[in-house]
């Protein structure tokens, strides 16, 4: 099970800055975040998508750890496991921020704890495995 770090962001001059103070260029702005998905609660995901802008290329979704966390994990595929494990390259966000950056994730967010999606060569979500991190 991946250990996720909760990290505050809070607002910057136009910038995110996590806890530990790094400044984060996000690749969208606030003003650019419409509503498409509600109620899903908070999730993690790398900076592969949030910064990069790379599209999500693995998901999964945990047994929720509280009434706001909705379980999902949300990765570009491509983080090596010294990526993952720096946390400053981690955050938790709502789903609706992740839905925006790629909103082909919208139709799997009721999938069951436990799921795994994964983009095939076609780039096409298929069912994976979920491969926890330790």
């Amino acid at each position: 099970m991946l250990h996720r770090p909760l990290l505050a962001i809070r607002k910057y001059s136009g910038r995110e800055v996590d806890s530990q103070g790094m400044k984060k260029e996000f690749r969208l702005k606030a003003d650019q975040i419409r509503s498409l998905v509600c109620g899903y609660g908070s999730c993690l995901a790398t900076d592969r998508i949030t910064v990069d802008g790379e599209r999500v290329g693995y998901m999964y979704r945990e047994a929720p750890r509280d009434r706001d966390d909705s379980g999902w994990c949300f990765f570009a595929g491509d983080e090596s496991q010294e990526y993952v494990d720096n946390s400053s390259n981690l955050a938790i966000y709502n789903v609706n921020t992740i839905a925006n950056y790629d909103p082909e994730i919208t139709q799997y967010l009721d999938s069951p704890p436990g799921t795994a999606w994964a983009r095939d060569s076609a780039g096409k979500f298929v069912k994976a495995q979920i491969n926890p991190v330790e």
